[in-house]
């Protein structure tokens, strides 16, 4: 008879002395599959040769596997008969990978085991952690006592009030125990980052005169919790965008957004949701004269594209589970998988580009500013540009339209340039009447003259 024929989860050797080939092969095995089969005294082919087994035969292909499999593994060893022939029987499985066999990582690839380099064996981590890392449920140092009983009230409203919990708040360890955040007296790290933040844990943003990093007009960080954060970096965008004025006969009149906030939202609420935070990386908001990006240090689920969750293709796959499930009963996220998909949608509805960018370090939304929302000191800074300007005069009338009160050394530090050239500038400035001061020089600002030598336009 014939035990089977050799594939990805099932291994023959010949004898014992082929004992480290057999060790090798089940950690390919496990890491593909997570478990299988193992038999000596059994060719290639299948075919029982059967073998003299002794006790410390079995014992030797125990010590064998726990000497030189990594991580431990449990498995079970048996003399069986074929035919009559007695073989050994070894069957394995683990929930542990990647699993290394004598110091080394291998993968089973049809009935052969072949060691993965370096860069595969990180791609590897990369995809297993994917949607079952297990650091949001790993106990944080902070405990139930350091959870704002004020926070922990407000967030349990929330969840009732859009219907995603049905209890009521009875306390903080009796809270937080419903809501499966607790390790004894410790809260897991999930509820760490919602309710109270991480020393490490901060939006960082930024906005830029250019289409490149490098004259910026204000930069910002924020701390805080999740929550916190991602309404300080929606709240940041909300203020710095353009808003267009639509009067339509209405009593109120309607603003709209150069991109639509719902959008912005969900993909920052997705940076946070998807970030790595073992990553000392911060989560980053960023807005160029044409584009505002959102970038998170969390790099996309290795085989997959941002199009499959846009076409609803592609499943669910949460970096930290516990943390996403926290945001979803507060409708932070309104249901797993579905935000880029609601991203591309409320764009595509307000004729916005969007882009979405995956590298080594992150992934990152790109929303593309549409050149119609230009605001009213814009557009003074454009029709200033009509008079002869050279690119470091451009960025400093940028600066003073976003905050005319700037002094001369913020501005050198802004256009890396030093204070006495700044100062030519802005004399010359002065007296081709493109700009002028208002005040005095401790306490006054400047402004931009139109062209022609016209007041500025309020």
């Amino acid at each position: 008879m014939k035990v089977g024929k050799e594939n990805e989860i099932l291994e023959f050797k010949k004898t014992t002395e082929e004992l480290s080939e057999g060790v090798i092969s089940m950690a390919a095995i496990l890491n593909k599959h997570g478990g299988g089969e193992l038999y000596f005294g059994v060719r290639n082919d299948g075919t029982p040769l059967g073998m003299e087994i002794s006790d410390k035969t079995l014992r030797d292909v125990s010590q064998a596997i726990a000497n030189h499999l990594e991580p431990k593994i449990y498995p079970e060893i048996n003399e069986v008969y074929f035919d009559g022939k007695s073989c050994i029987h070894v069957e394995f499985s683990g929930d542990k990978a990647p699993y290394l066999a004598f110091g080394k990582p291998f993968i089973r690839v049809a009935d052969e085991d072949r060691q993965m380099s370096s860069a595969e064996l990180e791609k590897f981590i990369l995809k297993k952690s994917a949607g079952r890392d297990s650091w949001d449920s790993e106990p944080s140092s902070k405990t139930v006592n350091d959870v704002a009983e004020d926070t922990l009230r407000g967030y349990l409203e929330q969840a009732n009030r859009v219907g995603r919990i049905d209890f009521s708040y009875t306390g903080r360890k009796e809270t937080l125990d419903k809501l499966a955040v607790t390790d004894g007296e410790a809260i897991t790290n999930a509820a760490c980052a919602l309710l109270i933040g991480f020393p490490l844990l901060e939006a960082q943003m930024a906005v830029f005169a250019t289409k490149n990093k490098v004259t910026f007009l204000d930069i910002r960080r924020g701390k805080g919790n999740v929550r916190e954060l991602i309404d300080t970096a929606v709240g940041y965008i909300a203020e710095k965008m353009s808003w267009r004025v639509v009067i339509d006969g209405s009593p109120q009149r309607k603003e709209i957004p150069e991109v639509p906030v719902d959008a912005i939202r969900e993909a920052i609420t997705n940076s946070y949701c998807h970030r790595d935070f073992r990553s000392t990386q911060n989560n980053e908001v960023a807005l160029y004269s044409d584009r505002i990006e959102i970038y998170n240090p969390g790099r996309f689920p290795e085989g997959m594209t941002p199009e499959d969750f846009i076409r609803g293709k592609g499943r669910s796959i949460k970096r930290n589970p516990n943390l996403a499930q926290l945001l979803y009963y507060s409708k932070d996220i309104e249901s797993f998988g579905t935000g880029l998909q609601r991203i591309a949608e409320a764009c595509a509805a307000a004729n916005v580009r969007v882009e979405f960018e995956n590298d080594k370090m992150g992934f990152t939304v790109i929303f593309y500013r549409p050149q119609n929302h230009m605001n009213g000191v814009d557009k003074d800074v454009k029709e200033a540009k009509n008079v002869s300007l050279n690119e470091t005069e451009r960025q400093l009338l940028t600066l003073i339209s976003h905050n005319p009160s700037i002094t001369w050394d913020e501005a050198a530090m802004s256009v890396a340039k030093s204070i006495r050239t700044v100062q030519r500038y802005f004399v010359s400035l002065t007296t081709r009447n493109i700009i002028r001061r208002v005040g005095s020089i401790e306490n006054g600002h400047w402004e931009i003259v139109q062209p022609d030598g016209q007041e500025p336009r309020p």
